[in-house]
């Protein structure tokens, strides 16, 4: 979606499907960024508009009710855009939503999943061949199936015409990527500001997912190694001496590696060092020769070099970006 202005000063409309346990953090954090466009741009360039699967008011995870303006499938309004807020776990079909899921998809709606909004558009067979993301707890289910579906485990994805984040805070990211790519950078920065957000996170930055998690049932003695090397960034231990503290030899470490991570040790170590270092470039204003050595980088060329090889960017670059 490319960036576009607002001449004819014509209201954008965002409608937002309320499904029983929807987070109420991760709505508001959808809604909210667009009251503050119309705020601070001083009119109106986004209507909000809310549907319930009928006209009662819709319960949230926290039992909290909001009533919704309309009812999913009442084509009132000329709607430009329609996320769908639900739980993590989506369990009912909702066959009527999902029919007009697709109606308005050949309509040339555009479409976002918040949470388990993306498991919504999915069975609707409206993300086929699009990048997509959805809250890391559902991930491996999801890819199952649906794989027709480009998964991504990042905070958000906006691909085309569809829009989908994890949840939580995530969905205010993207709000506000999505009114930078409307109505320019600088409006999604005051609104950043508004809200006293440090910076607009971006979507290629992934969700945290719990170390257990991510390795699901693997040995303890990896989980170990993996530790380890996330307390040890600032000076990276060896293979050699990660297989000594863990009591295991080197080559044993490096099978566990390959079996579950499909990396040898010192390849995956670098990608957490170039991932914190990442995060160091884009949230703080250290120098970019502080950070090669927080990171384990002996030497700023290095530091270089490897960033520009994993991320197709050199640090400096990462930070003019």
């Amino acid at each position: 979606m490319p960036h576009e202005s607002n001449p004819s000063g014509v209201s954008r409309q965002v409608g937002f499907v309320l499904l029983p346990g929807f987070s109420l953090l991760a709505q508001a954090c959808a809604l909210e960024p667009l009251h503050v466009a119309n705020l601070l741009a001083g009119e109106r360039l986004y209507t909000p508009l809310t549907f319930g699967l009928d006209e009662r008011a819709v319960k949230s995870a926290a039992e909290l009710a909001l009533t919704p303006h309309s009812v999913a499938g009442d084509d009132a309004g000329e709607l430009d855009m329609l996320f769908v807020c639900a739980p993590v776990a989506v369990n009912a079909a909702h066959d009527a939503l999902l029919a007009w899921l697709s109606r308005l998809a050949g309509r040339g709606v555009a479409l976002g999943g918040i949470a388990g909004g993306t498991e919504v558009l999915a069975r609707a067979g409206v993300l086929d061949g699009y990048r997509a993301t959805l809250p890391w707890q559902s991930a491996e289910s999801f890819v199952q199936a649906h794989p027709a579906v480009r998964v991504s485990q990042q905070l958000f994805e906006i691909d085309r015409d569809r829009l989908t984040c994890g949840g939580g805070t995530a969905a205010m990211d993207m709000m506000m990527t999505l009114i930078a790519q409307h109505h320019g950078q600088a409006l999604a920065e005051r609104i950043s500001e508004h809200f006293v957000c440090e910076r607009i996170r971006m979507g290629d930055e992934p969700q945290h997912v719990p170390l257990r998690s991510r390795l699901g049932h693997a040995p303890q003695s990896l989980i170990d190694a993996v530790t380890l090397m996330e307390s040890n960034i600032e000076e990276p231990l060896t293979t050699h001496e990660l297989s000594t503290h863990l009591g295991i030899s080197r080559r044993q470490l490096e099978r566990l590696f390959k079996k579950y991570l499909q990396a040898v040790p010192s390849r995956y170590y670098l990608d957490l060092r170039l991932q914190q270092a990442r995060k160091l470039l884009r949230e703080t204003d250290q120098a970019v020769g502080d950070i090669a050595l927080q990171t384990g980088f002996s030497s700023g060329a290095h530091f270089s070099t490897a960033y520009r090889n994993h991320f197709g960017m050199t640090p400096r670059e990462e930070r003019l970006g």
